[in-house]
Formats: structure tokens, sequence, C-alpha cells
């Protein structure tokens, strides 16, 4: 099977590291769905405040493709809507009842899945309103069911700071996640590629277009990947769907039910036993952390420190996010730190990393070292981007919102989070990634 080497790029060395013993968490009292996760979704409400819903039950859809809805993953009651500016549906909140009852579709004999055509298992997973599982590239955003994809990706390794190691959920899944696979090879015209670590759980799976990669982050990311692998031309579209994901499709066509559980980290520095841990989806983040939290001053993010956004006890996990990240927010100024030299053993540089082989962890915080300043092109960008792309030149097109040099420099391919390691590596204090997710707007709005 064909093997990927990435040499450029970086594992942050970041403390608070997850155990790999999975631990169920069932005290959720309310769950949630976010909209505003979604990105170029005008979100229609279905249900109302008080209405009663099960596992699955469809709470809203898009008003550009009425056929995209979003699954309840619990059973309950309707107990808010949150509008924010321009009633823009912010928030569905959900009380949990004592049955969570579930919706129940057709179930599926697992050598009959991979013979269903495209539109028996579209309209399948459509039926179940688990499609905004996934993601197209370009613009990760959700897809049109309407248009074949050209392949479907899935990537079976995470190489982000304290992300879920998939091997550990992977391990008695098999069968469910063959039967995802079977159903995503309906889905396209062209294959199903899926990336792993050389020795896996997953290299028996069939019906896939196996390859294994290694190196540092971002390794794992799906755009690096397909980078390597098939590069997405002009005018192309592929999908995307987390390993997780394939799970829970793999469940809905043998079991006939949608399965909203998922396995995350809680990790950092700041907290007390960090590890994976079984949640519902949309879970409140003061469930999950309980009484973990070593100390108060503490940064709160859903998702990963690289890529998450901040959060607090009182939301919840964004449906894309497998971590929460705690790290802490006591920032002290060193007196002339400037001039101290980066080889510390209490200090944090990427410099003497890249280097070195210290496997020393560091209990990093939200300090920024410095403001944001001129750009010195150091080729600091480019040593943590794996891509065969020019992210300088790249950059300043976006900010001259010029889309001929942007396609030409391959922006199609990018997506922000491949730019988070620029971002946290620019010695200018760049937001490379967010100017990377502009440039991709100003590209899809332009048609």
């Amino acid at each position: 099977m064909p093997h990927i080497n990435i040499k450029k790029g970086h594992d942050l060395r970041i403390s608070g590291t997850p155990d790999k013993n999975i631990v169920e968490i069932n005290n959720f009292e309310t769950v949630a769905i976010l909209p505003t996760d979604f990105k170029g979704v005008k979100p229609k409400l279905i249900i109302k405040e008080g209405e009663e819903v099960k596992i699955g039950s469809a709470l809203f859809f898009d008003k550009r493709n009425p056929d995209i809805k979003w699954g309840s993953p619990a059973s309950g009651t309707v107990k808010s809507v949150e509008y924010g500016p321009r009633r823009i549906i912010q928030k569905i909140e959900i009380s949990l009842n004592d049955n969570q009852d579930q919706i129940e579709k057709q179930k599926y004999k697992n050598s009959d899945i991979i013979s269903l055509d495209r539109q028996e298992a579209l309209d399948a997973i459509l039926g179940a309103n688990i499609f905004p599982m996934f993601r197209q590239r370009p613009f990760n955003t959700i897809p049109d069911p309407r248009i074949i994809p050209r392949d479907i990706f899935v990537s079976a390794i995470n190489t982000a700071p304290l992300s879920v190691d998939l091997e550990v959920v992977m391990e008695n899944e098999n069968q469910s996640f063959q039967a995802g696979v079977d159903a995503l090879n309906t889905l396209t015209s062209g294959k199903v590629y899926l990336t792993t670590k050389s020795e896996s759980v997953m290299s028996s799976i069939q019906n896939v277009e196996l390859n294994t990669i290694s190196g540092p982050h971002p390794a794992g990311n799906i755009g690096i990947q397909i980078h390597h692998i098939a590069h997405l031309k002009p005018g192309e579209s592929v999908w995307t769907i987390n390993a997780q994901d394939v799970i829970a499709i793999g469940k809905l066509f043998l079991n006939g039910i949608y399965d909203p559980t998922r396995v995350i980290t809680l990790a950092g520095p700041c907290v007390h036993e960090p590890g994976h841990f079984r949640i519902t989806t949309g879970a409140k983040i003061s469930s999950i952390i309980g009484e973990r939290l070593t100390q108060n001053e503490s940064r709160i993010i859903s998702g990963d420190v690289l890529t998450g956004r901040t959060s607090s006890v009182d939301d919840y996990l964004s449906f894309y996010d497998y971590t929460v990240s705690v790290i802490s927010d006591q920032v002290r100024r060193e007196f002339i730190g400037m001039i101290n030299p980066g080889n510390s053993k209490n200090r944090y540089s990427l410099t003497p990393v890249f280097l070195s082989f210290s496997k020393v962890l560091f209990p990093f915080n939200t300090a920024q070292n410095g403001s944001h300043r001129a750009i010195v092109p150091i080729s600091a960008w480019e040593r943590v981007l794996p891509m065969d792309i020019l992210p300088n030149e790249l950059y300043r097109s976006i900010l001259a919102e010029d889309i001929d040099e942007m396609e030409k420099l391959g922006l199609i391919e990018c997506d922000d989070e491949d730019f988070a390691l620029c971002s946290f590596s620019c010695p200018s204090k760049t937001d490379v990634s967010g100017v990377i997710r502009r440039g991709l707007d100003m590209l899809q709005a332009e048609g």
C-alpha cells in the first residue's frame, strides 16, 4: 500500500495528554445543536419550543437545500431556541428524558450495503438526518447531495494536539466501520480513500484505497492527505468525513438507528486525569469537565488548541469538535524576556525543537509573547506547511483580493486548519488561518 512520509510540520509538546481508556459520561441533562457551526447554512426551524423529539428527529433544515436536515442527538423536550442578531438561530437546546426513544429506519445486511444504488443509500442518510456529517473540499462546507463527488476521503489518524486516538476508538468497531465504508462507496463515482497509521487496526478494511501516513502534525489533516494522494483540480469536489461518523453511518445501515455517541478527549495542562470520554453529540461542556479543572483561571477551548474556539462551562461542544482543551489563562510577562535564549528546559521555542529530539512536555498558556507586527519572510510558515504551495504569496494575494492569483496559487486545495501551525509559528503573530478562511469565502462568493 502507498505510504506518505510527512517531513514538514510540528507536534506541539503540550502537557496533559489524555489517558487511553474510554470512560462513559451519562450525566447529561441537556444537549444542544449550534447551527452557527455550519458554514454557509441558512437554518429554518422544523420544531418549536416545548415540542417532544426523539433521537434522530429533524430539528431544522437548510433553506438553500431543504433535503439537508439536522437530527436531534437526544430524546426529550426542546427547552429553548436562542436567536442572535437578525434573528439568526444560534442554539437549539434539548432537555433529555429517561426513555431516549429513537426513530427507527430500515436495516441492511452487511453483504447488501455495497450493492445499493446511490440514490437508495443517499435517501437512507438524508432520511436519518445525518447528512451534515459530510463536508466537501473546496471550502469545507456541507456538500450538495445531488452532486456526485469525485472521491470521498476518510482520515483515521489524528495528529492535532491532545486529540482522540482513533486506534482506541476503532478497536471494537470494525464491523460498523466496514458497513459505513461500504455505504460511502455507493455515493461516489470514484474511490473511497482511507488513511491510517503504518500499523493500524483498520488495515483489514475492504473496499477502500488504503494509504498509510507518518510524520508530525498536520499529517492527520484531511486536506494534507488529499494534497498528497489525489490533488484537487479546479471544478472538482471531494467529500470528507470523520472516521467516527463513518461508524455512525455503518450503525444506521446495520441497526436502523442513529447512534449520537462519540469519543472525545478532555485534556490539557489544567485538567486533572485527562482522558478519552464517550459522550452524546452536543453535550454541555460543564457535564464533560465535571470537577476535573485544576485551576480557576483557565481557558476552555472547544476543539484543539490550534483550531478550536474559546468556550466556557455553560457552552456546548461543537458538532465537528472531538476535543475539549483546557490551558492556563494566567499570563505573566517576563521582564526583558526577549533577550533570553529559547533553549531552556522551561521555555518552549520552535527553534530548538526543530534541531533536537526533546520529548519534554510543556504547560502551555494563552500568552502570545508579543503583539502583531510587520511580516518578516524567514520561511517560518514554509517549515510547518507540508504542501506544494507558496504560503506567503498566497497570503498576499488574499489581502489584495486578487481572485485569479488565489486560484493559481492553489487556494482551492487549502483550508484554514491546514495553516494553523503557520499562525502558531509566525514570529509576526499573524493570523494566517483567518486570512485563508477569508480568501476561501471570497472565492466561494465569486462562484
